[in-house]
């Protein structure tokens, strides 16, 4: 889209013969960024609510720079996942300021202003983990939800093994806008959390357990057949899209509220 379309617009508001809806909704469709090896969606927070996200397995570090910058110079938070140490690292001299969470796998650079951008709120999400073997999953959900500019919680290491681990935490669990459950082994805690609690709860399968875990396939299939209403499934070991799913609930709880509801 260049500026000459763009000013068409604006002439064609200005005179009446479309209104600010139809500009809204022609701006939710402005083209992408193409750089050859990536197209760059500058207008993902116009569609979705958040930005685009950098994956960075599969990526040479030369291509998440370069993606980076571009998200960076729009004046976005740019979110980078699945990272090794080494690009990790580079990241952090490339971008400053830059936050890595080594255990998380990410890199996150914060956004040049701040108009237009997610503040942070007083609704609250909450991470819980079975063991501390799930963390690395946990903490990406976590620093995604921070990410997107709203509160998230952790409470580590309190399965089913241990039930009265989870309970002595009950007062802090229900304070919690929506939780999400990080569990391997057969994934028995997202049902027993989901039982627990009037919110929605988004139940993340990992891969750690021993042998018929099968990868987490075990605790993906507990957590589909899980006998408590209200528990959503993400695939296996996917603490991103857990995160994503916890930020966009607490951003529809804000717009709700902001409009009355």
């Amino acid at each position: 889209m260049d500026e000459g379309s763009i000013k068409q617009w604006l002439a064609a508001y200005k005179n009446g013969s479309i209104d600010e809806s139809e500009i809204v909704q022609r701006l939710k469709n402005l083209p992408f960024e193409d750089i050859d090896f990536a197209k760059i969606d500058h207008h993902r927070t116009l569609r979705r609510g958040f930005p685009e996200v950098i994956y960075g397995e599969g990526k040479t570090t030369e291509q998440i720079i370069a993606i980076a910058h571009k998200l960076h110079e729009s004046g976005e938070v740019v979110l980078i996942t699945r990272l090794d140490e080494d690009q990790s690292r580079i990241l952090q001299k490339e971008f400053c300021p830059a936050k890595a969470n080594l255990t998380a796998r990410t890199v996150t650079v914060p956004a040049i202003k701040t108009e237009g951008a997610v503040s942070h709120s007083s609704r609250q999400a909450l991470v819980i983990t079975a063991g501390t073997s799930d963390l690395p999953v946990a903490e990406e959900a976590v620093v995604t939800v921070d990410a997107f500019g709203y509160n998230c919680d952790l409470l580590s290491d309190v399965g089913v093994a241990g039930l009265h681990r989870l309970l002595a935490y009950r007062e802090r669990i229900e304070r919690a806008d929506a939780i999400a459950v990080v569990a391997g082994m057969e994934g028995a805690l997202a049902s027993v959390v989901g039982g627990l609690v009037e919110v929605p709860v988004i139940a993340v399968p990992t891969s750690i357990g021993y042998g018929a875990s099968f990868g987490g396939v075990s605790a993906l299939l507990g957590m589909l057949t899980g006998c408590a209403g209200g528990v959503a499934v993400v695939n296996i070991d996917n603490g991103f899209a857990a995160g994503y799913m916890l930020a966009t609930i607490l951003r529809n709880l804000d717009r709700d509220k902001s409009a009355g509801i």
